[in-house]
């Protein structure tokens, strides 16, 4: 008996220092995929030496962290080595497939929307880079120019040739600023757009590019301090979204549709339609009804190309008077069901205003045919059917009144209350917890930095948040050499994207146990704060994280913060992807792991 006690109490002690190992530290990956340029590994080794682990005193956790539940996944087999997926899958993009898209219908854009596949079709491989692959240019050099190892397709050098899209020039793409509708660039039509609409005074933050090219419009717009979501479809123009992030300009794979875009009501400054072959004079408005809805209360629509300006185009654009001229006046019809204001018509292109509140509009524009939606839950989008009706806004006590609240113009918007929190529109935060979010988010992110100092240098230019709470992650990043992503959960207890979106910020709603809407290496940074909590009990981890590896760039990172438990499994499955991990020490906070994790891939697939 006494030999058995004196064997528990070693057995005892060796559990404790495990656990406390365990808890002491998170898991820092700094994991570089190697690169075509053969550069990554210079990288990997700079950046180990700057992020070499140190021990840290008076840790403490909660009762979840179970010994128990530690020690017996120690003991599972190790999972096996993910195999590298065939190069015919280089471009992959799960959700988006051309031959499964093809077995839906056409009608309303359907077979272009998402139709992901089902668990037995799933890949459970390494997505392929390329031959040749090299990491993209830095910005803003990427705006102009993208190796064409990277994105190896030329046909929009050919459709679009006299357009000044792109152009292919030795062994990169050359982009000139043109599109289809400002062939002389995207500045000097920025600057028309300008003399209308207040862009450059900062009430224009936030903007949507529907059925963007390459998004040219948007990488342009940066020089006004405008953040602008693209999104086009994958079709025969292939490799749209791809150039426009391989530029690092924000885009995603999307259509309009038959369903709901992946945005919350009253998000956008403005929204854009620059020859985007969208029939807005179809379905009974119900296109136009969709950008009313993500549109804030005066905010701006613009349109040019068919059919704005046929009285003088209309014989380039090969279609009769009569068809362009009913085209337009169906237009300019919902737009007054909608009650939006045509503030500017010239030069083939046209700007509308849309409705401060809804006591602005005349009730007799209320008719039948402009029935008002249901009262719903502004985030109830994902997977949710268009429908022809008038979202409905805020009530308010004067004519003069901003439904929702006004915005400061930005950056003041970044940090001032966003009146979502103020009117109490987002249960569980107050101006106070949102304030100490804010707080909080800015110890973490100068413990970042310190710990990785390539997150100032330009190096991260896109960049992921894959569960944003209140974007204060986006918000202490803020800079001119990159952009976030802030992605909601569908599943998060509380919607918190249109708080996002007030404070000059962009993102989307995503089910994280899907493939997101973007091509394979599209980000520099992913970061993952309790993601695998939220979705322990939802899908397998392995999804997670081979959709994490999909689009994260060689020589990107991921930085995960989570319980300890649960970054216990993450890194058997890392392992497994070829990912490496490193310890280093960081702050406790609540019941999350105290600090991050950097991933990458050093090993070519």
């Amino acid at each position: 008996m006494a030999r058995n006690l004196t064997d528990n109490r070693t057995r005892n002690t060796l559990v404790m220092i495990v656990i406390f190992g365990l808890c002491s530290f998170f898991y820092l990956l700094g994991v570089w995929q190697k690169s075509g340029s053969g550069g990554g590994d210079g990288i990997q080794t700079w950046v180990n030496e700057q992020t070499k682990c140190a021990q840290l005193p008076n840790l403490s956790f909660e009762t979840h962290h179970s010994a128990s539940n530690l020690l017996n996944d120690t003991d599972n087999s190790k999972i096996e080595p993910f195999k590298p997926c065939d190069e015919q899958y280089t471009d992959y993009t799960p959700c988006e497939e051309q031959s499964r898209a093809m077995t839906f219908p056409r009608d309303n854009m359907i077979y272009r929307e998402r139709h992901c596949p089902p668990d037995k079709e799933k890949l459970y491989c390494l997505i392929p880079a390329p031959k040749g692959y090299v990491a993209p240019f830095r910005w803003p050099k990427s705006r102009d120019f993208v190796h064409y190892a990277n994105v190896p397709h030329k046909s929009l050098t050919v459709e679009k040739a006299i357009q000044n899209w792109v152009h292919y020039e030795g062994n990169v793409f050359r982009f000139p600023g043109g599109g289809t509708q400002f062939p002389q660039g995207a500045d000097k039509y920025i600057d028309q757009l300008a003399s209308v609409i207040p862009i450059a005074e900062g009430k224009v933050r936030t903007a949507l590019d529907t059925g963007c090219g390459v998004a040219s419009l948007g990488a342009y717009l940066f020089k006004k301090n405008v953040l602008t979501i693209s999104f086009a479809p994958r079709d025969n123009h292939e490799a749209q979204v791809q150039f426009a992030l391989e530029r690092g300009v924000p885009a995603y794979i999307g259509v309009l549709g038959s369903i709901k875009l992946p945005f919350p009501s009253r998000a956008f400054d403005m929204a854009h339609c620059s020859r985007c072959l969208i029939p807005w004079s179809g379905n009974d408005g119900m296109y136009m009804m969709e950008v009313d809805r993500v549109l804030r209360p005066g905010g701006y629509w613009v349109l040019s190309g068919p059919p704005i300006g046929w009285k003088i185009y209309y014989e380039g654009w090969q279609h009769s008077k009569e068809d362009l001229q009913n085209e337009q006046r169906k237009i300019e019809q919902f737009a007054q069901l909608l009650c939006w204001k045509k503030i500017s018509e010239k030069d083939g292109i046209a700007i509308w205003r849309k409705r401060l509140n809804d006591k602005s509009c005349s009730m007799k524009q209320y008719n039948p045919k402009g029935v008002k939606c249901g009262l719903t839950s502004d985030s109830d989008v994902w997977y949710k059917k268009m429908e022809v009706c008038i979202d409905p806004l805020p009530n308010v006590n004067s004519v003069s009144k901003v439904a929702g609240g006004q915005l400061e113009p930005f950056p003041k918007r970044l940090y001032a209350v966003p009146p979502r929190i103020t009117l109490g529109s987002v249960p569980g935060f107050s101006v106070q917890s949102y304030e100490e979010d804010n707080k909080l988010w800015q110890k973490y992110v100068e413990a970042y930095k310190n710990t990785n100092n390539l997150l100032d240098t330009g190096r991260y230019r896109n960049i992921m948040d894959m569960n944003a709470g209140l974007g204060s992650f986006a918000a202490a990043l803020e800079s001119p050499k990159l952009w976030v992503m802030n992605v909601v959960p569908t599943i998060a207890n509380t919607s918190t994207l249109g708080v996002i979106y007030e404070r000059g910020l962009i993102g989307m709603y995503h089910d994280w146990c899907e493939g997101f809407s973007t091509y394979p290496r599209t980000y520099d940074l992913i970061h993952s704060n309790g993601i695998f909590s939220l979705y322990q009990n939802k899908c397998q981890f392995e999804d997670i994280l081979l959709e994490m590896d999909r689009i994260l760039r060689p020589e990107g990172a991921v930085i995960i913060r989570d319980k300890v438990d649960v970054l216990v499994k993450v890194e058997k499955i890392a392992n497994a992807m070829r990912w490496k991990t490193r310890l280093a020490d960081h702050e406790v906070t609540g019941n999350l792991v105290p600090g991050c994790v950097y991933w990458g891939e050093n090993l070519p697939v």
